[in-house]
């Protein structure tokens, strides 16, 4: 719905042949999404969309539901997990002994 009114040049078919991808469809209806939208039925068994986005219980499943399967992002497919960069190890010891060794210099 964005896309279209907001950004013309984007596709804003989705990518199961429906012409539009609007709220109500990759919630209620799109195929791609529906082995996830048991998430949302435990909340409400029609999705009825006042008790997805108006409860906690709602929001909550709709947080996991959008986690797992990417919906409403840009690629449609669900994002990896970020792991913390491992720190690199400097030459003659670890990173941490490295900046340990630089606020000791710096300090006198």
């Amino acid at each position: 719905e964005y896309y279209s009114q907001f950004v013309p040049s984007k596709n804003v078919d989705c990518p199961c042949g429906e012409l539009f991808q609007t709220r109500e469809h990759i919630l209620r209806e799109c195929p791609l999404y529906e082995e996830q939208r048991g998430i949302l039925r435990n909340v409400s068994r029609t999705i009825y969309l006042p008790d997805i986005l108006g409860t906690k219980e709602g929001i909550t499943a709709l947080s996991e539901f959008m986690e797992n399967t990417g919906a409403f992002t840009r690629t449609g497919q669900p994002q990896n997990e970020k792991l913390a960069p491992e720190p690199e190890e400097e030459e003659g010891g670890e990173w941490w002994e490295e900046e340990e060794g630089d606020t000791e210099d710096e300090h006198g």
